[in-house]
Order: structure tokens, then sequence, then C-alpha cells
């Protein structure tokens, strides 16, 4: 081929790509091609969820020993808000059904490691809450002490899952606060509490065993659970609960109790066990928290869910351990009062009830239940 085509050529094919270009170029006058789309980002992978907790898992039976020792967890403060400490147990008093009993404090408040199970609620409006619930992450040291705990989580929504099992590395817990995908229409509180006591009836002896409960106030929905067998397994296991609520009633919006304050009960005033069912009817995180010596609270703010995970991680390690042996042993719901024998200026924070068991041999112990794939 000559220079000449060759140039030819090269001119017809300039000229085609120009008018290309030219045709891809709005008339005068005419609007701008609008944008492409960018490329649709894909969603951060959620957490994968296991199977619910079997019914079998929810009914299986508390661990019953005899009632030979009770723990009761005691917090004091002053009116300040400090916690009075170095009290000995001469400075303690302490009624079983209104009975005085011997009492034994342990000397180091912060001695013992924290098995703790967060029990969080996921169905009906939690996921509202989502933003505050994902905080929680770097606060579980607070808890653990430098990783000499331990930490399991529970979410619900009409049903419990066991998302993650006892750790020190709290990683993979903060991950799922992060990433936990809303529930359904319930919040099987009785269900998902009962099954979190279990979990912690499991764990070394040696440890402080903390459930540390966040939902509404009311349960929708527990299938398995009753109210009557979860006062009993919260007045067996030597658990201390720590309630947080959202959208509380308006009566309790700015309500921050601590269990039970005068360091007893409003529930000895009649028959116990009734009491504590009506209770946990109208409430059931504060009656738990109640019955347990712990703590109860409500926030509506991202602040105020911070601090007060924060106040009660502090009281957990500096909770005065108090044991007694039980003169009367007579099977049922016993009531606990705790008070100081002088006036220390300060008010008291104690469980309020345990539940005894009739002399009979130690159950086997069931299989430790896991979290699911």
């Amino acid at each position: 081929m000559s220079i000449v085509a060759k140039t030819i050529q090269f001119l017809l094919l300039s000229a085609a790509i120009s008018a290309i270009s030219a045709a891809q170029e709005p008339f005068p006058g005419e609007p701008p091609p609008p944008p492409q789309p960018a490329p649709a980002q894909q969603p951060a992978p959620a957490v994968n969820l296991p199977s619910p907790v079997s019914a079998d898992q929810l009914a299986a039976p508390t661990i019953r020993v005899n009632t030979s020792v009770v723990l009761v967890p005691t917090l004091v403060e002053k009116s300040s808000g400090a916690v009075l400490y170095g009290l000995q147990p001469k400075d303690f008093t302490l009624l079983d059904n209104g009975v005085p009993q011997s009492v034994h404090v342990d000397e180091d408040l912060d001695s013992s490691p924290v098995s703790l199970v967060i029990c969080m609620e996921r169905g009906r409006d939690a996921a509202l809450e989502f933003d505050k619930f994902a905080r929680l992450g770097p606060l579980l040291e607070l808890f653990t002490g430098q990783e000499r705990g331990e930490v399991a989580l529970v979410v619900f929504d009409s049903k419990p899952l066991y998302l993650e099992g006892f750790q020190k590395d709290t990683t993979y817990i903060q991950r799922d606060l992060q990433q936990l995908p809303p529930g359904d229409g319930g919040a099987a509180i009785l269900d998902a509490a009962g099954f979190s006591l279990s979990l912690l009836e499991g764990r070394p002896p040696d440890h402080r065993r903390v459930l540390l409960l966040i939902s509404e106030s009311r349960d929708h929905g527990s299938r398995v659970v009753t109210i009557p067998q979860l006062v009993e397994r919260i007045g067996i296991t030597n658990t201390l609960v720590l309630s947080l609520t959202f959208s509380p009633a308006t009566a309790e919006l700015m309500d921050w109790g601590k269990g039970n304050t005068n360091g007893g009960t409003e529930l000895n005033l009649m028959a116990p066990l009734v009491m504590a069912i009506n209770a946990m009817r109208r409430n059931t995180p504060k009656t738990l928290a109640s019955m347990s010596g712990g703590e109860y609270g409500s926030f509506n703010t991202d602040k105020a869910f911070e601090s007060r995970v924060a106040e009660a991680a502090n009281h957990v390690r500096n909770r005065y351990m108090l044991s007694f042996r039980p003169t009367d042993l007579t099977p049922g719901l016993h009531t606990i009062k705790v008070s100081l024998a002088e006036d220390y200026k300060a008010h008291v924070v104690a469980r309020a009830s345990y539940w005894a068991v009739k002399d009979a041999p130690e159950s086997p112990p069931a299989q430790p239940a896991q979290p699911g794939p």
C-alpha cells in the first residue's frame, strides 16, 4: 500500500473516532447526560447466628446441692457514692427469715475472677438501641480485670441463642455486638435469663458469677422457663444480676435503683414466694437484680448506657462477699436482711433472698451447653 493510501486511511479513522466522541457530547443547550451510578458496595458481613437454644437445654434442671453455705454479695456505699472499705464480720448484721446468723467476710474484695454472661435482647424494638449496645465491648475489661475473668454472650428474641462461649479474649464478642442482626417480635426474658443462670452455675466455684441483663422490662414470648422456676433458680444460684432496661415506663424513666438499698427486701412483708412472682411479672429485670443483690437501671442515651455499665462493673469488684451457714433449712424461699451494726452514714445493697433445698446427694452435673457453630 502506498504512503498516500495509508495517510488517507489514517485520516478516515481519526475522523470516525472524532465523530463517535462528538456524538457522546451534548449539543449546545442540551443538558449533560446523568452520571453513571457507582458500583454498589458490598454490605458488611453479618454475624453467623447459631441455632436457637433447645427446649431441653432451657428446661435442664439446676444442679441441686445441699444449702450448706449461702453467699451474699454486699455493697456498702457512703452518701457520696464512695465504697466503704475495711469492714469486718462484727460490722454486719444478717437475718435469715428474721433470725440472726453468724457471718464470714472475705478479706479481699477484688481477688476473685469474674465469670460474666451478657444476656442481651435483639427482638422487638431492641434494634433501635444497637448503637448503644455496640459501646459495651471496650467496657468488658472493667468486669474481667485484665483478662483475669471470662465473658460469654447470649442474645435473644423469641428464642435465646448462645452466641459466644466463655473466653478471656473478648474480641469476638465486641465484633458480634457491632454486627448483631435484629430479631423477631419476641422478647423471651425468662427463657434467656434462665439459660444464662444455668451457664453460670457450671463455672469454677471460686469465680464471682455475674449476669448482665440488657432488655426491656417485661417478658414477651417465653415458652419453657416459668416465673416460679426463675424465682427458684435465682434463689439457688450464687449469681449477681445487673439489669439495664431500655424503653422503660414513664414512672421508671429516671429511676436508678440499686437492688434493695435498705439491705433487705420488699418481699418479706407477706408470703415471699407470692410477692416475688408478682414482682417478676411487673418487671423481670428489676426483680432479678433485687433478689440477687445486684443493680437495676434504665438508659436512654449513649452516655447514660456507658455510665451505668461502668458503675455496675466497678461495684461488682468492690462488693464484700458475705457468707453464712443457715441455722434453718426449711425448703423454699428465704428472705435475707443485711445491715450495719453501727451507723457509718452508709447504705447497704445485698442479696434479698435464697432458695433452700432439701438435704439430698448432689445431682450429677449435666454436660455444659456449647455455643452454636
